[in-house]
């Protein structure tokens, strides 16, 4: 199953953070956690990891659509982006939230879904 959308991208590890991220605030969606995966695994682990974040983004708007519809859609939310550096690249990541409607037995879902879909394609292709 393909869960999700990505891209590859000559940007800098960081500057893809920031691109994904200015794109995301377009679309009118936060950045509300920033998982650093490469910190944690080295402070947890000790171990050296690549660098990778984990970005939960939320478009309040819609997240409030869908709380309405489906109460338990939290155990979805945010949306996940990832951005990982690999072979001198970076690489983005989305979640398609159009996979929520092939889990859910609520049709309320899908008209919110592809408006979200839509809105985070648009990011991956700015980026």
């Amino acid at each position: 199953m393909t869960y999700g959308f990505s891209k590859t991208t000559t940007l800098q590890f960081d500057q893809a953070v920031e691109k994904v991220t200015d794109e995301l605030n377009k679309e009118g969606f936060g950045v509300l956690t920033t998982i650093d995966v490469r910190e944690t695994m080295k402070k947890k682990l000790d171990i050296d990891f690549k660098k990778y974040v984990i970005l939960g983004a939320c478009n309040p708007p819609f997240a409030f659509k869908a709380l309405q519809a489906e109460p338990e859609i939290g155990l979805l939310l945010p949306c996940n982006v990832v951005v990982y550096e690999e072979n001198g690249h970076s690489t983005v990541s989305i979640f398609d939230p159009m996979v929520m409607t092939q889990i859910l037995e609520n049709d309320a879902m899908k008209p919110i879904a592809e408006e979200v879909q839509a809105r985070l394609k648009r990011v991956i292709e700015a980026v």
